[in-house]
């Protein structure tokens, strides 16, 4: 064999092994992008089938939209801002690339100080941003049972801190809801028997509300 045909043999391999490497990156599916849904019994899905919560129906809705995501859910029933700020290093695993925090509802239902409660959300969008994890945070409104300034120190820790750490904000997990049915008597129909949570229906509504700015978050992931 002659050194030139030999030179040509090696070339030819190497190219071969080229173009089926590109082929093969070309047939390989996307890789899912994974975020992580960090909240209490809302994001957790309580009293409903486990397809009809909050983040499987996330994750239906944004394959419909053509993503290919992978969203955990880190809910955990009962939970304080207190409770989700302990397990932030545990959520944020290492494939997790974009976080959703919906907490404050039980901090609000419990008559937590908002101060406190603002702190918590303070420490946890501060580690996330240490971690280069864009956020899409969920504002949580107050009901008037603890009075009026109450309601406005709670209301706006959610834009405060967005604004503040430049995240995403998703004015309210309700919002839909109350935007189809501002009567509190035609809200029932989108909440469990306890008035607390949404049905199935709701959740689904509060979905597709919700759902764009998980989009935009998803921009934000590189």
């Amino acid at each position: 064999m002659t050194p030139t045909f030999a030179r040509f043999l090696s070339y030819g391999l190497i190219r071969a092994l080229r173009n089926v490497t590109i082929a093969l990156l070309l047939a390989s599916p996307a890789a899912a992008t994974t975020i992580a849904a960090l909240g209490d019994s809302l994001t957790q899905g309580y009293g409903l089938a486990p397809e009809e919560g909050f983040v499987p129906q996330l994750q239906a809705w944004l394959a419909a939209q053509g993503k290919t995501v992978t969203v955990q859910n880190a809910g955990v029933s009962g939970d304080t801002s207190a409770d989700g700020l302990a397990r932030l290093d545990w959520t944020l695993a290492p494939e997790v690339q974009g976080l959703i925090v919906t907490l404050g509802a039980n901090d609000m239902l419990r008559g937590i100080d908002p101060a406190q409660t603002r702190t918590n959300l303070d420490a946890l969008l501060q580690g996330a941003k240490a971690k280069n994890i864009p956020v899409l945070l969920v504002g949580i409104q107050a009901a008037g049972n603890y009075g009026p300034d109450y309601k406005a120190q709670f209301d706006a820790i959610y834009p405060d801190l967005a604004a503040q750490y430049h995240v995403l904000l998703a004015p309210g997990f309700f919002a839909p809801l109350v935007a189809k049915a501002p009567d509190p008597a035609a809200l029932t129909q989108y909440l469990q028997p306890d008035g607390l949570h949404p049905n199935a229906q709701g959740v689904q509504m509060i979905v597709a509300g919700i759902g764009p700015f998980v989009l935009d978050l998803l921009k934000e992931i590189p």
